[in-house]
């Protein structure tokens, strides 16, 4: 499945860790290639034991799935696959349910406390270099936040441009040139209600 969208809570309760999101993302990035439990610890830098239970419930959801046993030393390890390359929210998932938070809410912020982790991470180990192209730079980064005013119309052109973007990126699909570089998008646009009385 190219992408899968979300629309249960049993998944958002699964997509609702960090280190969940993390596994997801290791066998997303080796596909189609199997991985097994301590291939997915060593790359992530976890003890193989703390990610059984978290692999589990990824399978129960259908968010990963076993792509071949075999046996190591008699006993059967179970390689498993991502079965989607990407993941959406459904819009029906953002309604008010009756949960406290709402399960998307607590899905969201696992993607962010990952992102979070991963980013320092790689700038601490000097892998990130956020100077302009103007400034030498050969793979220019950029970190913007901001808050602004804009009209509903403007709003709904900067969705479009950020929408039309991605999808050109998204469907020339993953490069195979030598000099391809890995990049890591993370986008969260939102506007705000006004302020009840």
């Amino acid at each position: 499945m190219k992408e899968r969208e979300v629309t249960d809570v049993a998944t958002l309760k699964a997509l609702a860790d960090p280190l969940r999101l993390a596994v997801l993302g290791a066998l997303m990035k080796h596909d189609p290639e199997p991985l097994s439990v301590k291939e997915i610890a060593a790359e992530l830098e976890e003890a193989p034991t703390k990610l059984y239970r978290h692999v589990k419930q990824l399978e129960q959801t259908g968010l990963v799935f076993v792509a071949e046993t075999r046996v190591v030393s008699g006993i059967v390890e179970s390689r498993y696959r991502s079965a989607q390359h990407s993941l959406r929210l459904s819009p029906e998932v953002y309604a008010e349910d009756d949960s406290d938070p709402p399960a998307a809410l607590n899905a969201m912020l696992a993607a962010m406390d990952l992102v979070r982790a991963d980013f320092r991470r790689s700038f601490l180990a000097g892998r990130i270099d956020l100077t302009p192209a103007a400034q030498g730079n050969p793979r220019p980064g950029k970190f913007a936040h901001s808050s602004t005013r804009i009209t509903l119309d403007q709003l709904r052109t900067l969705r479009a441009r950020i929408d039309q973007a991605l999808d050109e990126v998204f469907e020339q699909g993953e490069s195979d040139d030598p000099d391809a570089v890995e990049v890591n998008l993370f986008l969260l646009l939102y506007a705000l209600k006004p302020q009840a009385d």
